[in-house]
Protein backbone atom coordinates (compact mmCIF):
# COMPACT_ATOMS: atom_id res chain seq x y z
CA UNK A 1 0.00 0.00 0.00
CA UNK A 2 1.37 3.40 -1.00
CA UNK A 3 1.09 5.88 1.42
CA UNK A 4 1.73 9.96 0.56
CA UNK A 5 0.72 13.25 1.63
CA UNK A 6 0.76 14.10 -2.12
CA UNK A 7 -2.34 15.05 -4.22
CA UNK A 8 -0.96 13.19 -7.10
CA UNK A 9 2.03 11.23 -7.88
CA UNK A 10 4.53 11.82 -10.99
CA UNK A 11 4.27 8.94 -13.66
CA UNK A 12 0.74 7.31 -11.88
CA UNK A 13 -2.77 7.92 -12.75
CA UNK A 14 -5.73 7.59 -10.53
CA UNK A 15 -7.96 5.30 -12.02
CA UNK A 16 -10.30 4.93 -9.46
CA UNK A 17 -11.11 7.62 -6.50
CA UNK A 18 -12.76 5.38 -3.51
CA UNK A 19 -13.48 8.10 -1.04
CA UNK A 20 -12.05 9.06 2.37
CA UNK A 21 -10.42 6.84 4.81
CA UNK A 22 -9.23 7.56 8.00
CA UNK A 23 -7.74 5.64 11.15
CA UNK A 24 -7.29 6.80 14.83
CA UNK A 25 -6.25 6.23 18.06
CA UNK A 26 -6.79 7.86 22.02
CA UNK A 27 -3.91 7.64 23.65
CA UNK A 28 -3.83 8.38 27.38
CA UNK A 29 -0.98 9.50 29.81
CA UNK A 30 1.50 7.17 31.43
CA UNK A 31 2.76 8.32 35.32
CA UNK A 32 6.05 7.24 34.61
CA UNK A 33 6.05 9.69 31.45
CA UNK A 34 4.45 12.46 33.77
CA UNK A 35 7.11 12.21 36.25
CA UNK A 36 9.75 12.27 33.75
CA UNK A 37 8.04 14.98 31.96
CA UNK A 38 8.30 17.23 34.95
CA UNK A 39 11.80 16.78 35.90
CA UNK A 40 12.34 18.00 32.37
CA UNK A 41 10.55 20.56 33.05
CA UNK A 42 12.49 22.25 35.78
CA UNK A 43 16.22 21.16 33.85
CA UNK A 44 14.80 21.27 30.10
CA UNK A 45 15.54 18.85 26.74
CA UNK A 46 13.33 16.37 25.46
CA UNK A 47 10.29 14.42 26.19
CA UNK A 48 11.18 11.42 24.85
CA UNK A 49 8.42 9.41 26.89
CA UNK A 50 6.37 11.97 24.80
CA UNK A 51 8.03 11.48 21.78
CA UNK A 52 7.58 7.81 21.85
CA UNK A 53 3.82 8.04 22.51
CA UNK A 54 3.05 9.94 19.79
CA UNK A 55 5.09 8.23 17.26
CA UNK A 56 2.97 4.97 18.42
CA UNK A 57 -0.23 6.56 18.17
CA UNK A 58 0.94 8.04 14.03
CA UNK A 59 1.60 4.41 13.78
CA UNK A 60 -1.64 2.93 14.91
CA UNK A 61 -3.46 5.44 13.11
CA UNK A 62 -1.48 5.09 9.75
CA UNK A 63 -2.16 1.11 10.01
CA UNK A 64 -6.11 1.84 10.41
CA UNK A 65 -6.06 3.90 7.38
CA UNK A 66 -4.34 1.83 5.43
CA UNK A 67 -6.67 -1.24 6.59
CA UNK A 68 -9.73 0.80 5.32
CA UNK A 69 -8.14 1.51 2.80
CA UNK A 70 -7.51 -2.24 1.66
CA UNK A 71 -10.95 -3.08 2.99
CA UNK A 72 -12.33 -0.76 0.27
CA UNK A 73 -9.60 -2.21 -2.30
CA UNK A 74 -7.03 0.90 -2.51
CA UNK A 75 -3.95 0.44 -3.59
CA UNK A 76 -2.88 3.98 -2.37
CA UNK A 77 -3.74 6.46 0.15
CA UNK A 78 -3.28 10.02 -0.77
CA UNK A 79 -3.23 13.28 0.20
CA UNK A 80 -2.93 11.99 4.02
CA UNK A 81 -3.50 14.43 6.97
CA UNK A 82 -2.63 14.37 10.94
CA UNK A 83 -4.84 15.88 13.52
CA UNK A 84 -4.90 15.52 17.31
CA UNK A 85 -7.36 16.70 19.60
CA UNK A 86 -8.30 16.22 23.03
CA UNK A 87 -10.59 13.91 24.18
CA UNK A 88 -10.70 14.29 28.08
CA UNK A 89 -8.25 15.46 30.58
CA UNK A 90 -5.07 14.04 30.06
CA UNK A 91 -6.24 11.76 26.73
CA UNK A 92 -5.87 13.19 23.48
CA UNK A 93 -6.97 11.42 20.43
CA UNK A 94 -4.81 11.58 16.88
CA UNK A 95 -6.14 10.81 13.41
CA UNK A 96 -4.76 10.32 10.45
CA UNK A 97 -7.05 10.53 7.21
CA UNK A 98 -6.90 10.68 3.35
CA UNK A 99 -7.94 9.95 0.05
CA UNK A 100 -8.12 5.89 -1.09
CA UNK A 101 -7.41 5.26 -4.53
CA UNK A 102 -6.16 2.90 -7.33
CA UNK A 103 -3.21 3.81 -9.14
CA UNK A 104 -2.56 2.31 -12.83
Amino acid sequence: MLVSNMEILPGKRISEHLGLVQGSTVRTKHLGRDLMAGLKNIFGGELKGYTELLQEAREEAVNRMVAQAEAVGANAVLNVRFSTSSVTAGAAELFAYGTAVILE
